[in-house]
């Protein structure tokens, strides 16, 4: 029997020596991509050995209640070892990350477990600290089981108070509901652990991928690993039509599932309670329920996106706490609802055309759609014939595509001239130009952008703006001014990838809008606008620099837009809307960005904390809900159609239109140029 196991033991050793090699392997020819093909690569020294060491410790346990003292200091030993490791392929190391993460998620496991069958209290003592520093690790496993009792009995109460805003008759029932959320929090606690313990690709290869992601991204946020799946997710085109709940997800950086779109004419958008931002809580579907806390994005997207799943039930919870739930049903909807549109704004001798750019996509290699800059064309004849006197491109939310379909749309906007500059790590300049002379339109235009315009879309915006052709109106935008291109790591067997930056852009006048964004000429309050995550925020984002390169091209004359910027600038100094969203903002950042103040936990102080923002969203709402007094119509030559999923979406679009705040002070500057010309 004992040699049975030592044989066992030997076979489970080698099996993890071997996969050691094989990542090391990986490792070594992701290095090898880097360093060949980066745009800027970086030396693997013990500066990279610290990034990554300290990126993948923070995402393993950033808040120092998993990982001992002494287990840290078993890791501490490699963090500057990492880039020897790679030169000299000897990955053994990972064996003291795997086993140690392993041994420390199995010891909380238990400690959960204990928790469970012991007696808590919502009158104690204890108190949450929040703070910016980092804490050192525990050295006693009982303090990392206190803490966990502390903060499982947070939640307790903090799923208590969701339940209702009249704190008043909340206060008496929370003897008996304590019983109910603690089963619940301590189920999410230990499907969330048990969840990172037998992830999908196995617990070795977690660790591994995440190493690689993690190496990658000390080049640049932009460049990562991918294992096929990932790979496939990533490049996969969108069906035509597909069976779907009409809602997109996503992860935010509390890890919760939020709806970040609501796509209407669908399921979700039919019943008219799912918005934008709610927290998906749970999923049931196929007699099966998930826990949305501790399921993983894959099983969530399978569930949404999957036609094996016809019948959702989603339990979720609006911003100000308000609990709901919805039955889906899948319909087969069409893989439109991110294309370009327009409509016309106005009437009379004052028109106004609309174009929403929802994307830079490309046609398809049948040929059967067109790309964006055929569809914006369309759209533009369609606008001329109703007689507009200016143009409004909307690329808010516009977090870019394909360029070659950008680089053809800014050419119809401008008569003939350079229009970007492309350089490789070899600092080999490629000027791109436009040597179609005229324009499709020539009228006065504005840009509309935001925190979230990126890549392809800034690159446009740069273009109208360096040629004063439009007006760039919004926020400062994302800062990002690079090109990735996906790799595998060996063509034979294509079951590891990189994506890797290649290329970065400059302007026509030899400035980069790479990590500082496209800088608008109007600027307009946004919410949230000082908490967006930018280039500028990521740490190891490329920097801002200028090209010395000389290019001829002709600027449009500048007289009128001057004045149009000075007259929104005073129209935005005295417009209530926009006047409410700055004072919201300052709230926002003294909740978010100030140093929170020791919380004890107890019912009175929890509930307080959890419902300190429902005045401040129930402000937010009403402001972007109030409509302009906008006449939105579509132009003559849309096709008329009595089909109701696509009268839907159309009400709802016109909708978006008119409770846009920054689509209506657009209106007002073409307006003013207009007013200037005559």
């Amino acid at each position: 029997m004992k040699k049975i196991a030592v044989l066992a033991l030997l076979c489970s050793l080698n099996a993890l020596a071997q996969g050691h090699d094989k990542a090391c392997s990986v490792f070594s020819s992701i290095n090898n991509i880097m360093q060949t093909r980066h745009y800027k690569p970086k030396p693997v020294n013990d500066s990279l050995s610290g990034y990554v060491f300290n990126t993948v410790m923070s995402q393993l346990d950033d808040n120092r209640i998993l990982f001992l003292q002494s287990e840290s200091e078993i890791l501490e030993t490699h963090k500057y070892k990492i880039d020897d490791y790679i030169k000299d392929r000897n990955c053994a190391f990972f064996e003291d990350f795997i086993s140690n993460y392993k041994k420390a998620l199995e010891r909380n496991k238990k400690f959960v477990e204990e928790i469970a069958k012991e007696p808590l209290t919502y009158n104690t003592k204890d108190t949450i600290y929040y703070s910016k520093k980092t804490f050192p690790f525990h050295s006693d496993p009982e303090r990392i089981k206190k803490f966990l009792r502390k903060k499982i009995t947070f939640d307790i109460l903090e799923d208590i108070s969701l339940l209702s805003k009249n704190k008043d008759s909340l206060r008496g029932k929370v003897p008996a509901l304590f019983a109910t959320s603690k089963a619940k929090v301590i189920d999410t606690y230990l499907c969330r652990v048990n969840s990172l313990l037998t992830p999908s690709e196995g617990f070795e290869n977690s660790m591994y991928n995440r190493f690689y992601s993690v190496f990658c991204s000390y080049f640049d946020p932009h460049s990562t690993y991918f294992n096929y799946n990932e790979k496939a997710s990533f490049v996969s085109s969108i069906s035509t039509e597909n069976y779907s709940l009409g809602l997109y997800v996503s992860q935010n950086e509390k890890e919760e599932i939020i709806v970040e779109e609501v796509v209407p004419g669908g399921p979700a958008f039919g019943t008219k309670k799912v918005d934008k931002g709610d927290k998906i809580i749970k999923l049931a579907a196929n007699d099966t329920e998930y826990t949305v806390s501790c399921a993983s994005m894959e099983t969530i997207n399978n569930i949404v996106f999957s036609d094996s799943y016809k019948n959702v039930e989603i339990t979720l919870r609006k911003k100000d706490g308000t609990l709901y739930s919805v039955n889906l049903k899948k319909e087969i909807m069409k893989a439109d609802d991110h294309s370009v549109y327009s409509f016309v704004l106005g009437e009379g001798n004052n028109k106004t055309g609309y174009i929403k750019i929802p994307s830079f996509y490309s046609a398809f290699d049948t040929g059967e759609q067109n790309g964006v800059a055929e569809d914006v064309a369309k759209e533009v004849e369609k606008l001329k014939k109703d007689g507009i006197k200016g143009l409004i491109i909307d690329l808010q939310y516009n977090g870019g595509g394909s360029m070659d379909e950008v680089i053809r749309m800014a050419g119809m906007f401008i008569s003939f001239g350079p229009i970007a500059v492309v350089t490789d790590k070899n600092m080999d300049y490629n000027v791109i130009r436009d040597y179609n002379r005229g324009m499709l339109y020539s009228g006065p235009m504005v840009v509309l952008v935001n925190g979230f315009t990126a890549s392809a879309s800034e690159f446009f915006a740069g273009v109208m703006q360096d040629y004063n052709r439009a007006l760039i109106v919004g926020t400062t935008t994302v800062g990002k001014a690079t090109m990735q291109t996906i790799q595998p790591l060996d063509d034979r067997n294509q079951t590891d990838f990189v994506k890797v930056t290649i290329d970065k852009f400059y302007r026509v006048n030899g400035q980069s809008s790479q990590y500082t964004g496209i800088v608008p000429d109007v600027e307009l309050p946004t919410f949230f606008n000082d908490m967006l995550p930018r280039e500028s925020t990521m740490p190891t984002a490329i920097k801002n620099d200028s090209i010395n390169i000389t290019l001829r091209y002709s600027k449009m004359p500048v007289n009128a837009l001057k004045q149009a910027i000075e007259l929104s600038r005073k129209r935005i100094n005295e417009n209530k809307t926009l006047t409410d969203i700055k004072a919201a903002n300052v709230k926002i950042n003294s909740i978010y960005k100030s140093q929170k103040p020791p919380l004890p936990v107890t019912f009175e102080n929890v509930y307080d904390e959890v419902h300190i923002t429902d005045a401040l969203w129930k402000q937010i709402t009403s402001d972007m809900e109030k409509e302009n007094t906008i006449n939105v119509s579509n132009t003559t030559a849309s096709v008329k159609t009595n089909d109701d999923f696509y009268r839907s979406v159309n009400e709802s679009k016109i909708k978006l239109v008119k409770t846009d705040p920054y689509i209506f002070e657009g209106m007002q500057i073409l307006q003013d140029i207009n007013n200037y010309k005559q």
